[in-house]
């Protein structure tokens, strides 16, 4: 008999399902820049998204906030930059960004808000 604190975290994560509230604290913005409108011609959307979501809740968030399908997501993580600000050092925040590719034919209007 296995003990289910001896399943990998993925297959827990995986179990779950994720509450309105949960799917807008991992999707914070959409990217809208020169190349994230690019991307959209090849089914591929820019979110900022949460330091410590994984891929498949992101997944999960977006098919369950905009409606579509999702076959990939890629993130990366942005690292800030050090900046000074009246003469003194500051540091701006590291950004996690996901690149969603949406299934053929389908994309997410943002202008329009939320399903």
């Amino acid at each position: 008999m296995t003990s289910p604190y001896k399943l990998g975290q993925s297959a827990c994560k995986r179990a779950k399902t994720l509450s309105r509230e949960d799917m807008y604290r991992i999707i914070r913005s959409p990217v809208v820049t020169e190349k994230a409108t690019i991307l959209g011609e090849r089914h591929q959307m820019a979110f900022r998204v949460a330091a410590e979501a994984t891929k498949p809740e992101i997944k999960a968030a977006i098919e369950g906030l905009f409606g579509v399908s999702v076959t990939a997501v890629n993130t990366l993580v942005v690292k800030g930059k050090t900046k000074r600000f009246r003469g003194r050092p500051g540091r701006r925040s590291d950004v996690k960004k996901a690149y969603v590719t949406l299934a053929e034919g389908q994309t997410i209007d943002l202008t329009a808000g939320l399903a």
